[in-house]
């Protein structure tokens, strides 16, 4: 892999972290209240936020979304974070595996934090457009290398179209997860990169053996303002990550269409959320498990302490709530409908 492909990764990175990279009010959660219940009838040492995803039992239903890899500072990054998912029973899905498909060096990076954290639960990842061009051997051998316990195939259109060096080659991905689903070892995730999904993709999804489908939805980290903010100075195309600044369908509205319908797959949650609270009314929408980016890449990039701190925050803020709505865990969240539209 070139120096340039480091170079986009690491500027990808740095990029995230900035405020003008998110479409910050966006998720939709901010017209979502829950249900407050001031007779709860249980006592907080009673209530539970454990979940679980097949034949894993955690104790958080919570997970660091995909977020970096593949060059020189991402090892120790990642290293961190996954040492910080390992102790709080967080799943942690990687960074795109796309390099090591052409570098088996970078294998290496993924191998040594398995090493270091043989227990922390990782998931795969690799772009739908990757996934058309790759072998089976290919794919088994990026699941092999992290001792994956579950695949992410992520879709990225808008990112790939803006992107310089883009791949925005979708014709046949349909086919091309289906066939994944055939004969991948480990569960299938479908994921978007922040523009979330419509009722018609989400139904198209149904029936073909996925396991979960990550909505990832507009409100966090904005890919079109990411890649449209590097044409600065390149004329014919400058100005246009704000024309694509707000492009996509709400964590919340696309968590909404997946519930109209019964779905063969889980649900699950992430784009825009930032608090315990908001994971709580995702959960209460219907989502299994809850993901965070942006503010844990910023709460890292500080210190692991400051990391420690936020993913205890969250812990207990959906315990709270929890408590608060007169629920036990979060399957009597679900059971109860503890939760309500607001305008």
């Amino acid at each position: 892999m070139d120096s340039s492909f480091e170079d986009r990764k690491k500027k990808h990175f740095f990029s995230s972290l900035k405020s003008q990279s998110q479409s910050s009010g966006h998720a939709g959660f901010d017209k979502i209240q829950l249900i407050h219940s001031c007779l709860p009838e249980l006592d907080i040492t009673q209530v539970s936020i454990d979940q679980k995803w097949g034949n894993l039992h955690l104790k958080t239903p919570f997970f660091v979304s995909s977020m970096t890899g593949a060059w020189s500072e991402s090892l120790a990054f990642n290293l961190k974070l996954a040492k910080a998912c390992e102790k709080r029973s967080w799943m942690m899905g990687v960074g795109s595996q796309r390099a090591q498909l052409q570098n088996l060096e970078k294998a290496k990076e993924w191998e040594s934090i398995r090493k270091a954290c043989p227990h922390v639960i990782l998931l795969g990842n690799l772009g739908l457009s990757q996934l058309k061009e790759t072998s089976r051997q290919g794919i088994l051998s990026l699941i092999e290398s992290l001792k994956a316990q579950g695949m992410i195939i992520h879709l990225n259109p808008l990112q790939e179209a803006l992107q310089k060096e883009g791949t925005a080659y979708f014709k046949g991905g349909f086919k091309a997860l289906k066939n994944l689903v055939q004969y991948s070892p480990v569960p299938v995730i479908v994921k978007e990169t922040g523009c979330g999904f419509s009722r018609e993709v989400l139904d198209r999804l149904t029936g073909i053996g996925l396991s979960v489908v990550d909505l990832s939805g507009m409100g966090g980290t904005h890919w079109g303002r990411i890649e449209g903010g590097f044409y600065k100075g390149e004329e014919s195309f400058f100005g246009i990550g704000e024309s694509f600044s707000n492009w996509g369908i709400s964590t919340c509205q696309s968590l909404i269409y997946s519930q109209e319908k019964t779905r063969d797959y889980d649900i699950w949650a992430s784009g825009g959320l930032r608090t315990g609270v908001e994971a709580c009314k995702a959960l209460a929408m219907g989502a299994k498990f809850v993901g965070f980016g942006h503010i844990i890449l910023k709460a890292l990039n500080q210190s692991e302490k400051d990391l420690d701190h936020l993913m205890s925050r969250i812990e207990y803020e959906l315990k709270v709530s929890l408590f608060c709505t007169g629920s036990s865990c979060i399957e009597h969240l679900q059971r109860k409908k503890k939760w309500q539209k607001v305008f």
